[in-house]
């Protein structure tokens, strides 16, 4: 390998570890993270936000959410209890939830695109 060769890699394994470096903010009060696509998961809130990204996802969460926030495409979430915000980013998704009186903001339908967001029967 010539010098060149060594500090161009050496410059990539840099840039790698401070692209992989711990970001500033962390999910707080076990905040529930589920990336993926085709994720069938039931799972309990636990007074936590609920982040949902990526699609074809169904998630069931059980007991009380602080909020849920989904990003992608064809995510279902169905909530037992959302007591502070429900956050839709993306088109085709649903939030079904059974008690609380969360604000709704759905980025997608401000975008024109179709997200349903409702309360159902518990």
């Amino acid at each position: 390998m010539t010098t060149t060769g060594r500090v161009l890699a050496a410059g990539v394994l840099t840039v790698s570890a401070v692209l992989i470096a711990a970001p500033s903010a962390q999910a707080e009060n076990g905040d529930t993270h589920i990336t993926g696509q085709g994720v069938t998961r039931t799972m309990d809130c636990n007074n936590a936000t609920l982040i949902v990204v990526g699609t074809g996802n169904y998630i069931n969460a059980l007991g009380t959410c602080w909020a849920v926030t989904v990003q992608g495409s064809s995510n279902v979430i169905v909530a037992d209890n959302v007591i502070n915000d429900i956050t839709v980013y993306g088109y085709d998704q649903a939030v079904f939830y059974k008690n609380g009186s969360p604000v709704v903001w759905d980025r997608g339908r401000e975008l024109g695109m179709t997200n349903r967001v409702d309360r159902v029967p518990a």
